[in-house]
């Protein structure tokens, strides 16, 4: 989901000087129209939050136990951001220490820092700021349930859509103000350069966000589920449940602060990539092709308005259609969006405009595809979800049987359509460029490929509000069975809560499909990186270049790539392994903390006394912060440890030839006899390549195998099987605590770790060499 950046791929192109946008004409205009749009879209976001807020809250019971939900989810908050500040403050001073020693300019290295800085905290404040209205929409969607089913609907969303608007114009604002105060209106090509670090901050904050809340939200639901549901028998949401409050906050530290950290990582990440590329394009496009990615955002932003604002339901129609309808409208304006951009700004006498278009429209095709696919594998009207439910007949162990294998086959379909989305991405670009003398196909069929990532991600506003839609109607579903309302109100929050929960899916599919089509570019990326901080340093030395030197054919068989490669897929794997059994070990806390409850106060069951919500939310509170530091370090420190052990493993060999393959050493004329190692760049190379294909597999297995497990159980809740409290039932709720550290911890923080690996080593990348 992130191209950071593609450093070096400078190329030599001979284009007339009346080639469009050679002149900058209307850089300007573009990047203060961006901006502005971006400004404008947080008044909006600004505007729905006050009407969201001044709706009604409900009765003092409802507005009690919502209290309780803020309070518990804005303490964890506040405590997780302070552990993340503190790392982000220590990696911003050995970031400048060791571009310093690689032998980066001193302004440079500052303003690298700099962008990490402003990126992890524009990161921290989409994740808070997106939360912050979340957990007040609960209440009032709550309290609007009691009497209309659309007027709900359209609170729930509309706090929702506080989170993706605030984020993708966090993002866009970001990036578009950095680029003007380093100077990219006078230096365009290089600037794009120094940005390079925005994404990186974000990937960190997103990492630990997602990470730690997922460890929360997960931990305190499979405790309740596994006290409440199998032990005692209570329905969910109970209020004798001593859990439930924790289960309620971590959808919001969960599902809206961590997603929100997620999506400004994909966003901003793919934002300065993009810009990167168009820097290195920039005899074709002039400066619009460098601002071409803020613009897509503004569309972004402006779609996404018009779909929130046209859902409305009425009391007999799926909340989901409404849904829809919305994301299809936004869609249309995109796409329309989309177009435009590109035959205004990425025109010109030797460009193809319709098929550079058609890269766009590969990438909204993807997302569609990713959403239709994610459906099939979650929704329970479908072949894999019932499949569990039927295995569900005969025990715990055959749900869990038929779970693990329906994980397994749902990344079949999905590498597919990724697949032929890069193969026509690239072939687009190819040819929409094909006119252009002095540029390889390999640059043109990367700049399609980043093309498609940004029509893949032209609706991430409208997909994040519908995710953050899903915890707010989860909350208020809770708050009202906790506050005992009558049953006819209950049915319009399940019914919001069905759609919310298949929101929740969706976002997980559309959001590892934006990291699937960027893996071949994270990979060309730090290739091209390496090509340029060798030629840097061969110049440095006083030698030249051999002509068409690159560094993109990363030989298996050498036993330093090899190893990388080995490290990176078994990280992933010990990365998750990892996360479970935090949320194992923090669950266990939970179990045995309510179970102490029910013992020592027998008037909880009877309905005579409350149970001490606090106690599990300070447990699952101090558990999750101190849980998620260890698999987070593990991903930040892996590729350094890997580049810089094996940048000293193998001697430096003396070549005698002007033809050499990366990993040996560049020729003696080149830099006057001094070798230059390569085996610690091409070990991270391997790590970076496997490590980011073995996650998105497991990824994919982890979402759609945990959303199939849950949905099974929810479909069995509806009366089949023997609905409710059957053996049937029982053991889908075994299955559903299995899959639900899948689902909600370990594939999602998968999704960052898999841009986290990219944007660090494309930061450190000088360390490697």
């Amino acid at each position: 989901m992130g191209v950071v950046s593609l450093l070096g791929m400078v190329v030599q192109v001979q284009v007339p000087a009346t080639s469009a946008g050679i002149s900058g004409d209307g850089g300007t205009i573009c990047l203060w129209m961006a901006i502005a749009v971006g400004v404008l879209a947080l008044v909006a976001a600004w505007m729905l939050a006050r009407h969201v807020l001044c709706c009604e809250s409900g009765t003092p019971e409802m507005q009690s136990i919502s209290n309780a939900i803020r309070e518990g989810a804005e303490a964890f908050l506040r405590r997780q951001y302070r552990t993340i500040g503190v790392i982000a403050v220590i990696l911003a001073i050995l970031l400048f220490v060791g571009y310093h020693m690689s032998a980066r300019t001193a302004p440079f290295a500052m303003k690298t820092v700099i962008s990490f800085l402003v990126g992890a905290v524009c990161s921290g404040l989409a994740g808070y700021t997106g939360m912050y209205v979340s957990i007040r929409a609960n209440i009032r969607t709550a309290s609007a349930a009691r009497g209309s089913l659309n007027k709900a609907l359209q609170i729930a969303l509309r706090g929702g859509a506080v989170t993706g608007l605030v984020v993708v114009a966090l993002s866009l604002v970001g990036v578009g103000v950095l680029f003007l105060l380093f100077g990219g209106l006078e230096n365009p090509q290089s600037v794009p350069y120094e940005l390079v670090g925005f994404g990186f901050g974000a990937s960190l904050v997103a990492l630990f966000a997602q990470l730690g809340g997922g460890i929360y939200t997960k931990a305190a639901d499979v405790g309740a589920d596994l006290v409440g549901k199998v032990e005692a028998g209570i329905p969910e949401d109970d209020p004798r449940n001593p859990a439930v409050i924790a289960d309620l906050v971590g959808d919001n530290v969960g599902d809206c602060a961590g997603r929100g950290a997620d999506i400004f990582e994909s966003t901003a990440a793919e934002n300065v990539g993009a810009m990167i590329l168009g820097a290195a394009l920039y005899p074709v496009f002039g400066v619009k092709g460098i601002l071409f990615p803020l613009i897509i955002l503004a569309i972004n932003l402006i779609a996404s308005i018009a779909g929130v604002y046209v859902v409305k339901t009425n009391e007999t129609e799926d909340p989901m259609r409404a849904l829809n309808r919305g994301f299809y409208l936004t869609s249309v304006l995109a796409l329309i969006g989309f177009a435009v951009a590109v035959y205004t700004m990425l025109d010109g006498p030797m460009v193809k405009p319709l098929w550079l278009l058609g890269c766009g429209v590969v990438g909204l095709i993807t997302s569609f595809l990713f959403v239709w696919i994610t459906e099939y594998y979650t929704e329970s009207r479908y072949r894999p979800v019932q499949s569990i439910a039927a295995a569900s007949l005969t025990g715990p162990a055959t749900n869990i049987i038929s779970g693990l294998a329906v994980g397994m086959e749902t990344p079949a379909l999905p590498v597919i359509a990724i697949s032929a989305a890069l193969l026509l991405s690239y072939y687009f670009g190819v040819q929409g460029l094909s006119g252009v003398a002095g540029i390889t196909d390999y640059a043109k069929g990367i700049y399609g490929t980043a093309l498609a990532t940004m029509g893949m991600l032209s609706c991430a506003a409208y997909i994040l509000a519908m995710d953050t839609f899903g915890p707010i109607t989860d909350n208020a579903g809770g708050i009202i069975e906790m506050s005992n309302q009558p049953e006819s109100i209950r049915e319009r929050t399940d019914k919001l809560d069905s759609a919310g929960n298949t929101t929740k899916a969706l976002t997980k599919g559309y959001a590892i499909g934006s990291a699937s089509l960027a893996a071949f570019l994270l990979f060309s990326a730090y290739l091209e990186e390496i090509k340029v901080i060798v030629a840097d340093k061969v110049h440095l030395a006083g030698g030249y270049m051999p002509p068409g030197w690159s560094f993109t054919n990363i030989n298996l068989a050498q036993v330093p790539v090899f190893v990388g490669a080995l490290l990176g897929a078994m990280l992933t794997y010990l990365f998750s392994s990892m996360a479970i059994k935090a949320v194992g070990r923090t669950a266990q806390m939970i179990v045995k903390d309510v179970r102490d409850q029910f013992k020592e106060n027998p008037g909880i069951m009877a309905g005579t006394s409350k149970p001490d919500y606090g106690r599990c939310v300070h447990i699952v509170t101090g558990a999750a912060l101190k849980e998620m530091v260890m698999p987070g370090l593990l991903v930040v420190c892996m590729p350094v440890a890997v580049g810089l052990i094996f940048r000293h493993f193998s001697a430096s060999y003396q070549a005698t030839s002007e033809i050499y393959a990366p990993g040996t050493i560049l020729p003696v004329p080149a830099i006057a006899g001094i070798p230059v190692n390569l085996a610690g760049a091409e070990s991270v190379a391997g790590l970076l390549m496997v490590g980011t294909i073995a996650g998105i597999l497991l990824a994919m297995l982890m979402n759609n195998g945990g959303g199939a497990w849950d949905n099974a159980k929810k479909f069995i809740e509806t009366g089949q099987y023997g609905g409710k409290k059957s053996e049937a039932h029982k053991a889908s709720v075994v299955g559903d605590t299995v899959g639900d550290p899948f689902k909600d911890t370990a594939g999602p923080s998968l999704h960052v770790l898999i841009k986290l690996l990219a944007t660090i080593t494309l930061v450190l990348a000088p360390l490697f060499v």
